[in-house]
């Protein structure tokens, strides 16, 4: 956003039409713990149901020990107790998504942002700002709400007789910072699991993979000829489940962690971009 520098001893009105969004970021809380929870239903129960096997263990339990998977589906389960984790994360990541997704739709509104500041700068200058408030209703996003708070200001410095141009353009300014300082938080809020997630699950998958590994190379050595040999590559293909669930769960989180940091990037620059109309449409019209 463009620098605008008052003077020394600018006395610039601290009043603000702004007012600060009450949000409750309760899914934050429940969705970590509920993901993980249903991770370990699934693994427990879906993939490792006793159908799924051709010598399940009858006593059950918070970790049977089946054996005979009859698929590769099946052979997940025997990848340990480190899947229904990656499972959870995996949840987590696909939870976040579809919040930030709605969230951020919401907030890039309807149609184009660089349309919508063009209508703007037309009423502008037209000095139809009631028109470009107008607009602002229509486009219901965040650069919409930053350029509508702006706009009111903008409307109420036409009037004020008491405040030079340049105090009435640093008012307008300082009503632009306030409204945007509410609007990115909203934006932002979240993201901090896919950004998480995308490293930590690599690093949970590898764990698996080691424990896996560690447990196969100890069947190994309780074992002799062939038979060894099986058990370890055996050994071997499940702890790699671990691998590829991690793998798999943080290219998610990454691709869209960068999908959602650019759509908020194209939100920001508008809501910059609005600010700089609005100050610039001001000093020039009202001087």
């Amino acid at each position: 956003m463009a620098d605008f520098k008052s003077p020394a001893n600018a006395n610039v009105k601290a009043t603000t039409s702004v007012q600060a969004k009450k949000s409750s970021n309760l899914i934050s809380l429940i969705a970590p713990i509920a993901c993980i929870v249903l991770g370990y239903i699934i693994w427990r129960f879906v993939i490792g149901a006793d159908s799924n096997f051709t010598a399940p263990d009858p006593k059950g339990g918070f970790w049977p020990k089946h054996n005979g998977p009859k698929g590769d589906f099946a052979r997940m389960y025997e990848g340990g107790i480190i899947v229904p984790i990656l499972i959870g994360c995996f949840l987590i990541v696909f939870t976040f998504v579809i919040e930030r997704w709605l969230t951020v739709s919401k907030a890039t509104g309807k149609g184009s942002n660089a349309e919508f500041i063009r209508k703007v700068q037309f009423y502008l200058a037209d000095k139809k700002v009631d028109a470009a408030i107008a607009e602002c209703d229509k486009q219901k996003g965040s650069v919409g709400n930053v350029m509508k708070a702006g706009l009111r200001k903008y409307k109420a410095m036409i009037d004020d007789g008491e405040l030079t141009t340049e105090q009435k353009v640093l008012a307008i300014q300082k009503e632009v910072e306030e409204a945007t300082s509410l609007e990115l938080p909203m934006l932002e809020k979240n993201l901090v699991f896919l950004s998480t997630l995308a490293s930590v699950s690599t690093l949970i998958g590898l764990l698996g993979t080691v424990v896996g590994m560690i447990r196969a190379f100890s069947n190994l050595g309780e074992s002799g000829g062939g038979e060894a040999a099986r058990e370890l590559s055996k050994g071997i293909a499940e702890a790699l489940y671990n691998t590829a669930l991690g793998i798999g769960t943080s290219a998610f989180a990454i691709i869209t962690y960068n999908i959602f940091t650019t759509k908020i990037d194209a939100i920001t620059y508008g809501i910059d971009e609005s600010g700089f109309t609005l100050t610039q449409s001001f000093a020039s019209l009202y001087k």
